[in-house]
């Protein structure tokens, strides 16, 4: 059995105009998603779903088809604000889709094993997909699903605040809680999150986080489902809310239907936060091929 892995980027177009636009990075012109996607082969998965909208479909497979055909199996499914909705009345205010966790709800049936999700423009790092592949691979199960844990000095911005899932891990290493925690950032030579009230609370710079980098038996399809129509009930009539995937990872703990284990890792995170940060990014890349930790050329 491979696992799959489903990329988020039905936000893509928004967060950079034009799919064209999608920032090169690597040393022959690589994005990130390239990055992810080559780490996933060499860790074993057999299979990148993609999770697009239906109005830049052809565009974004011009972009990846050449580059993956023959390397791995890939599908692609769409994020539409209608979907799941069932007799709900959808605002007309309403502009976008309902967040992350309704994006892995939309790929339910193109998936029938264990899978990863993955954000489209963050790269996670070679140790990250190993890990993962090897637990989807070993100890996935309905009652088990995982989340990588990364360093929180890991994934600071120097240019500004950050938004993250503040990881609580118990004895037996799963997840206990996760605290979404909006305004991190470092001062002096501490990292703080700053609470809607103004006041300040330092972080230890090995806190785990989230980086929305989890593993799933497919289970969850019919939980998030579940889960779907209930934040409907609740939130069908505020346009800017979302069903987020820690919000199913918490009622999957909560309801003891089982455990979210915590994969640590020491890898470095990179994003662009911050149009300031990718210089550092494309740095750091370039860094890592110089290493021999990756080709000049991913594709070639």
């Amino acid at each position: 059995m491979q696992p799959t892995l489903l990329i988020l980027a039905a936000g893509m177009a928004s967060r950079y105009g034009s799919l064209k636009q999608i920032q090169e990075f690597g040393p022959s012109g690589e994005t990130i998603i390239d990055y992810s996607i080559y780490d996933a082969i060499n860790a074993g998965f057999g299979k990148i779903v993609f999770i697009i909208r239906e109005n830049f479909a052809s565009e974004f497979k011009e972009i990846f088809e050449p580059k993956l055909k023959g390397r791995i199996k890939t599908d692609y499914v769409y994020q539409e604000m209608g979907a799941f909705v069932g007799g709900h009345q959808i605002p007309a205010e309403r502009t976008k889709p309902w967040g992350t966790a309704h994006a892995i709800l939309c790929a339910k049936d193109a998936i029938n094993e264990p899978f990863a999700v993955i954000n489209a423009d963050d790269f996670y790092g070679t140790d990250s997909f190993v890990k993962m592949a090897a637990f989807l691979k070993n100890e996935c199960k309905p009652e088990l699903y995982s989340v990588v844990g990364y360093q929180l000095g890991k994934t600071i911005s120097e240019h500004g605040s950050v938004s993250r899932g503040v990881c609580s891990v118990n004895e037996a290493g799963n997840l206990a809680a996760i605290n979404e925690r909006t305004k991190i950032y470092k001062e002096n030579d501490q990292i703080v999150y700053e609470e809607a009230d103004g006041s300040k609370h330092p972080l230890p710079a090995d806190t785990p986080v989230s980086m929305n980098f989890w593993g799933f038996d497919p289970s969850v399809f019919q939980l998030s489902q579940t889960l779907f129509n209930e934040f409907l009930e609740k939130n069908i009539s505020n346009p800017k809310s979302e069903f987020f995937i820690p919000i199913v990872a918490d009622e999957f703990i909560r309801r003891n239907i089982g455990q979210v284990k915590v994969l640590p890792t020491s890898a470095q995170w990179f994003g662009v936060t911050y149009k300031e940060d990718a210089p550092g990014v494309q740095a750091s890349l370039n860094e890592l091929v110089k290493k021999g930790e990756y080709p000049d050329n991913l594709w070639k």
